[in-house]
């Protein structure tokens, strides 16, 4: 996956909006862009969607140190992108809104679940203990899902917008 100049500015650039984005919504607990942000990255630019995700991992950890709790940052969205890449490459608009809001939901009502297996090994939890710590979370978890549901209504204006961006800056 080589990278071109204009890609390399781009990419950084979409990894520090998902990350200003996140600082900005903080604010409201579990209530953020990032998985509208890696899905539609993730639609638009597949495989190299990768880059602006870690870009947005890495400045995470920078700004908010890099400590336990972003261990499991290193593949939570990874997983968001890897489902988003199995979805079909084409879908109707109005399936489309619904498929990745669903999508977006279902990975915020699981992030506890996705989260769990490192906090037990990172702190020694017995798989009682983790089960524990995901009932524990759960409500978090229902903010988490219900708010990406909604979110999720944002990511085809955004791909709409960024395959208009991808072709004009083709045209020049």
């Amino acid at each position: 996956m080589k990278l071109t100049v204009r890609e390399m500015a781009v990419f950084s650039m979409l990894g520090a909006l998902m990350f200003a984005s996140k600082m900005l919504m903080e604010v409201a607990p579990n209530i953020h862009l990032l998985g509208v942000f890696t899905i539609a990255f993730t639609v638009v630019y597949r495989a190299k969607a990768l880059y602006p995700i870690y870009i947005y991992v890495l400045l995470n950890g920078l700004f908010a140190g890099f400590n336990v709790w972003w261990v499991p940052y290193l593949y939570l969205w990874t997983v968001l992108w890897g489902i988003t890449m199995l979805l079909p490459k084409k879908m109707p608009k109005p399936m489309a809104v619904v498929v990745y809001s669903l999508v977006n939901a279902l990975h915020g009502y699981g992030f506890g679940i996705l989260y769990a297996p490192a906090q037990a090994i990172l702190f020694g939890l017995s798989f009682k203990g983790m089960i524990a710590w995901i009932i524990a979370g759960f409500p978090f978890d229902v903010i988490h899902g219900t708010s990406n549901l909604i979110c999720g209504l944002l990511i085809v204006p955004i791909v709409l917008i960024l395959k208009k961006l991808e072709k004009e800056s083709t045209h020049r």
